[in-house]
């Protein structure tokens, strides 16, 4: 019954080349470069196991002669553990008592510094395996994130991949030391048992007794363990993500007031985790008294055993019960060691198959790579009964729509919130793709075309702005290789940055923290607007690129853009009309749909959607209005 507990793990884990999950595929793969790591690792742990052997014969001859005295005799040659070795045997017989007890004394402790060299170069060739199984695996995370499409990623929460990222490493670590110890241990365990057979095969009961009973405790906690590391997982990645979102939206917390029930929130959550915790620290606490219990009632049953069988002829037995008890022991920190490896695995095994989860392609959606790479746009861009719907689930975002924008013209989209005015932005910027109709660029359909030279063509200023915690300068450089500092520079004026860039004591090298949590709304957002600037982009699209400005700031900015416009190809999505009534083409739209469509004189003659919503906001000033297409 035991066999079908620990030996089918012991071979899935030995034979990790039989698996065909990504994880293991991925190690079997390091493995094979660095296969001279991994056979040093094993000729240690097979070179320990011979020494070991060679040690316990060692105690064994020495308690022998020393239980003979001064001027006994021993007969090598009725010794269990050298009797099929006649060279060793005439070899013993040779030497006097004094000196062979001497000699024997100082072979044990070489073959012991022998067994600490290779326990040394076994742990430091598995320690390097497993820091390249490390590289290895935390770069293909970070690949992997970025290979996945922005409709697939943007389906994860940002806690759930930073969590991933963090905990990948250790999960692989986790199973290659776990393995290498599993091994270790069963090597040593064999040689144990074979020196433990050669003693007195009848005593062996006492250790089958041992591992019979450590395998019943096995398939008894084993399952609870695996059920509570599935939990204790999944509360870990959820405690990682609400930490991400609390610190990511500190700015909504304050402002809400919402800052004591957020931590109320995660006390409860991390009360959960210590809960699991401590059913797991339970768990797996119970196997190791009673594994180091055993032996002691072996030993004592096997000493009381002795006396009552040989009597006064019991000092004849000694050093055979002495190595017996000796490797008995040795035999269950052997087994206690597979145990351990074992529960090790069966806890890992929730985050080895959440890193399995992540890395399988086969329910995921990947950045198009290849393709026509794109030069420049000659001509223009055209939407030809593009429909678009994040699921098949899902309602429809955008339909039928058809839309020209030629080159060095500005298109503006307007509409009340929700109308699909940002879908067609992420459509155009290739972080969607149409679900149906097509998007040609200079007839080229943008799904042909290579999407990273694409993109690396478009300038996208959103109403939220996202800086790095970098400096300004490398903010506003970002994306564009070999940007000097005076185009920089050239870029913040044009954008209307510069002003309070130079305010600053560290000017252009002032820190901006995280997401330029340093910076106001409006100073972001111009930082942003040069970004794109300094790309000189074939088009750019500015999604309420003003929103976060005040007047001033405002009619500034309006003006360079304006400017930019001239000479650019723009898509402008807004909710001021007041921005866009020289745009070369006005779009209304609603529900997903085209209402109107015309310059900024046709469409007021019309007395429509547009009409009035123009004459609301010029009653309230020009604010904003998210009703003013119903």
């Amino acid at each position: 019954m035991h066999r079908t507990v620990w030996l089918p793990q012991l071979a899935r884990t030995l034979g990790v080349q039989l698996s065909q999950e990504p994880a293991s595929r991925l190690i079997r793969r390091t493995a094979l470069d660095q296969w001279k790591l991994l056979l040093l690792a094993t000729a240690c742990n097979l070179g320990r196991a011979v020494l070991e052997a060679a040690s316990l014969a060692t105690v064994f001859l020495a308690v022998d002669l020393l239980g003979q005295g001064s001027g006994g005799q021993v007969n090598w040659q009725t010794k269990p553990l050298i009797s099929g070795l006649p060279a060793l045997v005439a070899w013993l017989e040779g030497l006097a008592p004094t000196r062979l007890f001497v000699g024997l004394i100082l072979l044990a402790v070489a073959l012991k510094l022998v067994q600490a060299l290779l326990q040394f170069l076994n742990s430091v060739s598995v320690g390097w395996f497993t820091a390249r199984c490390n590289h290895r695996i935390r770069g293909l995370i970070h690949s992997r994130i970025t290979a996945l499409s922005f409709a697939c990623a943007s389906g994860y929460r940002v806690g759930d991949l930073t969590e991933q990222a963090g905990a990948a490493p250790g999960t692989v670590q986790t199973e290659i030391q776990a393995t290498n110890n599993l091994f270790s241990q069963v090597v040593m365990g064999l040689t144990y048992l074979a020196v433990l057979i050669s003693l007195s095969p009848w005593l062996l009961l006492a250790a089958a007794l041992i591992a019979l009973v450590v395998v019943l405790l096995q398939k008894q906690l084993l399952p609870r363990i695996r059920r509570t590391a599935d939990r204790l997982t999944a509360v870990s990645v959820v405690i990682s993500s609400r930490l991400t979102e609390t610190i990511q939206g500190l700015r909504l917390l304050h402002s809400l007031g919402w800052l004591e029930a957020a931590d109320a929130n995660f006390q409860d959550q991390l009360g959960e985790q210590e809960a699991a915790q401590h059913r797991q620290a339970l768990l797996l606490a119970v196997l190791a008294p009673i594994s180091e219990l055993l032996p002691l009632l072996a030993i004592a049953v096997i000493a009381i055993v002795s006396v009552l069988a040989f009597g006064t002829r019991a000092s004849g037995v000694l050093p055979s019960l002495v190595v017996f008890v000796l490797a008995l022991q040795r035999l269950n920190m052997a087994l206690s060691g597979i145990a351990g490896s074992y529960t090790s695995l069966s806890a890992n095994a929730a985050n080895l198959e959440r890193l399995n989860d992540f890395l399988r392609s086969e329910d995921k959606q990947f950045r198009r790579l290849g393709g026509v790479p794109f030069a420049g746009l000659r001509h223009g861009i055209r939407l030809e009964g593009v429909g678009l719907r994040y699921g098949s689930d899902r309602p429809w975002v955008l339909r039928g729509i058809d839309l020209e924008i030629h080159r060095g013209r500005t298109v503006a989209l307007v509409g009340a919130s929700g109308a699909g005015k940002s879908s067609i932005a992420d459509l155009l910027a290739g972080l969607y793709e149409p679900t149906e109709g097509r998007i040609l660029i200079d007839g080229v359909d943008l799904r042909e075309l290579d999407l990273a030279s694409w993109q690396r063509r478009l300038g996208v200023v959103s109403q939220d702005t996202f800086l790095f915690n970098a400096t300004l300068a490398e903010n506003i450089g970002f994306g564009c290789l070999g940007a000097n500092r005076k185009a920089i520079a050239a870029a913040a004026a044009r954008a209307q940055a510069a002003g309070f860039i130079e305010e600053l004591p560290e000017g252009y090298d002032t820190l901006i923290g995280e997401r330029g949590y340093r910076l106001s709304g409006g100073q972001r957002q111009r930082i942003s607007l040069a970004r794109a600037f300094l790309r000189d982009p074939e088009l750019l699209i500015l999604d309420e690129a003003t929103s976060a400005l005040d007047s001033a700031s405002e009619r500034l900015v309006q003006q360079a853009i304006e400017a930019f416009e001239r000479e650019h190809t723009v898509l402008v999505i807004a909710h001021r009309l007041s921005t866009i009534v020289k745009a070369d083409q006005i779009l209304v739209l609603d529900r997903g749909q085209v209402l109107e469509r015309g310059i900024h004189a046709e469409l007021f003659a019309r007395g429509g959607g547009y009409a009035r919503a123009w004459a609301q906001q010029a009653e309230t000033g020009g604010q904003e209005t998210r009703r003013e297409f119903k």
